[in-house]
């Protein structure tokens, strides 16, 4: 049995173990796994099972187990601590499955990982990351060149030696090439949704502790970046040495760097460093604003400062050696003429004209979604089918959604023609008629074809009623090409939107190139919509595009891209970014209420008509 400890994201678990006859023989206290860290070791059993050459049918398990758990919005181990329940209920999680994930939650790892480890260097894992180069590759590599890093790889690359493996060739390894400098430009940093969870539980631990009145998060993670590559926490505290004791004594603390009487440094074990500082009431203020950033933000606040006669720095606003505030972030931007900026727009690029004009943007916040356009069932690549889907979005108080699975090319996913495409649609208007708390439109995510032709004929995309255009492959395309192929789909007068714009993984795949002021041009004059995909791995578009967008009145929605019942949940992450964006809630449609967002939506398709 197990008992666990803490709120929201348990801090620890006891596991008793009884034997037979009733008698505790044995307990002992793990630190409880966040879901990020359970989900890594499964994409990494899945990674080094792939370089083996293993079955795809238990690869695929385990990165579907991945995703599953990556998805889910409370603790595995809360699930595994909680006797009335089951993993088996999770989707796509079999008796095999969940006896690993107790395993993992129990002990930490997992014995058939760790055996793969030990074959397999970690090394040639990590060359998993180079965009384009797979599993087969990685395996080529590491058995006929010896490659086990990223290093190695690169020079045997400059040397000629990748390029005489069969399979290979010169083309190959300029890619390679061209994927190790994308990934060194990227850098060590994880996303956000990765690190969010464990912000939170490291910020709710810290405020816990006794004689800490405030704790706050700064940097990248307070604007609400993409990606994180370190964390800073600001704490008012009546004794630093306490509140750096508990920070220490953490679980999810990997050791501890560095001290000093008011800051410390830890390395957390999902892999980033972090920041304590433990600053005066007086300086709060002026310390949270200085460790935001951004760095450009800040030296023009600065500027102002000095244009004013003050000095700004981490401990206040100083006027010679007067300091004249400090306390409060808005008494800091106060005092340099202008209003409090949201930490999403610090990044020097139009925020500074709306502040002193009066025009800062009231940003839109999660709870203002009403529906979601884009999401997959079972009839494709999702786990839940079209009933299982809809309750899930009832249950997230969503009144509007469209069902959108894969076209017919995108075969990996068991994408539709246009009969099966048909028969599904026939299948959600049976089916939604026993929801009428929720609208479900009949929807399609059709890909946009090398040829620059769309995936389904025109034919059944005005059968549809919401069309969501894609690119899925051939993303290397010459910037042309791709434009041309974007300007296709944007003249379609079937077609209602563009989704994830440039087909990126953040860190893994470079968005295609493309005239982005042409195709943000044309979707202006067509009338079509921008889709924000919230997953974390593609938030396309970028907030500069979605800043773009705004300029130039094109109407944006923030999709899920759910391929299960808990995918729902990554919609604040595409709210975070439409918020660097500077887009309000009037420029996001499904933010609007289902009348007039279905208004909104048939005018739309009546001016293309």
């Amino acid at each position: 049995m197990v008992f666990s400890g803490g709120t929201g994201y348990a801090r620890f678990a006891v596991w008793i173990h009884v034997s037979p006859g009733e008698r505790i023989i044995g307990f002992w206290c793990v630190p409880v796994m966040q879901n990020s860290e359970i989900t890594r070791l499964f994409e990494e059993l899945a990674d080094l099972l792939e370089i083996q050459g293993e079955n795809p049918f238990r690869i695929r398990a385990y990165r579907n187990a991945a995703r599953t758990l990556g998805d889910l919005p409370e603790s595995v181990s809360q699930i595994v601590a909680d006797t009335t329940r089951q993993l088996e209920d999770l989707p796509g999680i079999g008796k095999d499955l969940a006896a690993k994930i107790q395993t993992i939650v129990t002990t930490g790892t997992l014995p058939q990982l760790e055996e793969l480890r030990s074959v397999v260097p970690a090394g040639v894992v990590e060359m998993l990351r180079v965009p384009g180069l797979g599993p087969k590759k990685a395996a080529a590599l590491f058995q006929q060149l010896q490659v086990t890093s990223l290093a190695e790889l690169k020079t045997q690359c400059e040397s000629g030696a990748v390029a005489k493996l069969k399979g290979f060739g010169a083309k190959t390894a300029q890619s390679i090439l061209e994927g190790l400098a994308h990934l060194e430009q990227a850098g060590q940093r994880l996303y956000l949704a990765e690190v969010e969870p464990l912000a939170e539980e490291l910020l709710a631990h810290l405020r816990r502790v006794p004689g800490v009145t405030r704790v706050e998060a700064a940097g990248s993670f307070r604007r609400r970046r993409e990606t994180v590559g370190d964390l800073d926490l600001l704490a008012l505290a009546s004794d630093s040495a306490g509140v750096m004791q508990a920070l220490a004594g953490h679980p999810a603390v990997e050791k501890v760097l560095q001290q000093g009487e008011t800051k410390q440094r830890v390395r957390l074990k999902l892999g980033l460093e972090m920041d304590l500082r433990v600053v005066p009431a007086e300086s709060y203020g002026a310390a949270l604003q200085y460790f935001t950033g951004s760095k450009d933000h800040n030296i023009v606040v600065r500027q102002r400062a000095i244009e004013r006669g003050l000095k700004l720095n981490e401990y206040g606003l100083f006027r010679g050696e007067t300091r004249e505030c400090g306390a409060t972030e808005e008494e800091v931007y106060a005092a340099v003429g202008l209003p409090w900026i949201a930490p999403e727009l610090r990044e020097a690029r139009r925020e500074f004209d709306w502040a002193i004009s009066g025009s800062l943007p009231t940003l839109i916040e999660p709870g203002d979604l009403k529906g979601d356009l884009h999401m997959h069932t079972t009839a494709t690549d999702g786990a839940g089918t079209i009933r299982e889907m809809i309750e899930a979005a009832l249950a997230r108080g969503l009144k509007y959604i469209a069902i959108t699975d894969h076209s017919q090319r995108v075969s990996m996913a068991n994408g539709l023609d246009a009969g099966r495409l048909r028969k599904h649609w026939a299948e959600i208007e049976t089916i939604r008629a026993d929801y009428p708390h929720i609208h479900v439109l009949k929807g399609i995510e059709c890909d946009i074809l090398e040829d620059a032709t769309l995936d389904l004929p025109d034919d059944v995309l005005a059968e549809a009623e919401w069309v969501l255009a894609v690119l899925h492959y051939g993303l290397k395309q010459p910037a042309a090409q791709i434009t041309r192929r974007l300007m296709t789909a944007i003249e379609n007068p079937h077609v209602d939107a563009i989704g994830h714009l440039t087909g990126r993984l953040i860190g893994k795949r470079p968005a295609a190139e493309m005239d982005l002021p042409a195709v943000l041009q044309g979707m202006a004059q067509q009338g079509k919509w921008l889709e924000i995909n919230a997953h974390p791995a593609r938030l396309d578009a970028d907030d500069l595009t979605v800043a773009q967008a705004r300029e130039l009145g094109i109407p944006v929605v923030i999709n899920s891209d759910a391929h299960s019942v808990q995918g729902f949940e990554v919609l604040k992450y595409g709210v975070y970014q439409a918020r660097r964006g500077g887009l309000s809630a009037a420029d996001v449609m499904n933010t609007l209420a289902w009348g007039e967002f279905h208004r909104r939506l048939q005018r739309r398709r009546r001016a293309d008509h």
